[in-house]
């Protein structure tokens, strides 16, 4: 049976948490120059959760 090379998966891990890191970082920086991208998406979730919290009394 093969060995587990536990080095590589960290290094996988650790390059996937950068990645997300990154694209969350680039995300802050576009949503700050552009205000008003951040509005639009505040009530997109706010709509989403709207109809999320209004189950069917049937």
């Amino acid at each position: 049976m093969a060995k587990t090379n536990f080095a590589y998966e960290k290094r996988q891990r650790e390059l996937e948490k950068k990645k997300k890191q990154e694209e969350k970082n680039r995300r802050k920086a576009e949503l700050k120059n552009n205000p008003g991208l951040a509005q639009e998406g505040e009530e997109d979730v706010a709509e989403g959760e709207a109809s999320g919290l209004a189950p069917d009394s049937e």
